[in-house]
């Protein structure tokens, strides 16, 4: 398997480096949405945050939660945008955290996709009641 980020946390693929601890990495997205745009990695290899062990989500998003109150001071930036893809959209199959510094009218218009409306009522209902049976919680 050959896999970038791996790479990256081996130190086998160069890359600008900002954080790092004893179970994730940060560095430099190679085409970032805005300078600074920092991707967030276990040094564990895992495809998608579903099979993120327990015992890693602190850490990962303890470091998550780091990155992004360091973008205002270090980038000048008034905030910052955490996301994460599962699958769709994922260009490494590596869990990834993207931290991205924003500011405000840096010409981003909320998430990166076009916002829909639900049908009515009854069709938002019955998406969430979907989700909550998915997650086996009844109504």
């Amino acid at each position: 398997m050959s896999c970038t980020f791996c790479g990256i946390v081996d130190g086998s693929v160069p890359a600008h480096i900002v954080w790092e601890d004893e179970l994730t990495v940060g560095f430099l997205d190679t085409r970032p949405v805005f300078p600074g745009h920092t991707l967030l990695v276990p040094r564990t290899h895992i495809e998608t945050l579903p099979e993120l062990p327990d015992e890693l989500l602190a850490p990962l998003f303890g470091a998550a939660r780091l990155l992004a109150g360091a973008m205002p001071e270090a980038l000048e930036a008034h905030g910052s945008f955490v996301g994460i893809n599962n699958r769709v959209s994922q260009s490494v199959a590596h869990l990834h955290v993207h931290v991205i510094p924003r500011k405000f009218k840096d010409g981003l218009r909320g998430f990166f996709w076009p916002r829909q409306k639900y049908e009515d009522d009854a069709h938002a209902a019955s998406v969430a009641e979907a989700i909550r049976g998915a997650l086996g919680r009844p109504g």
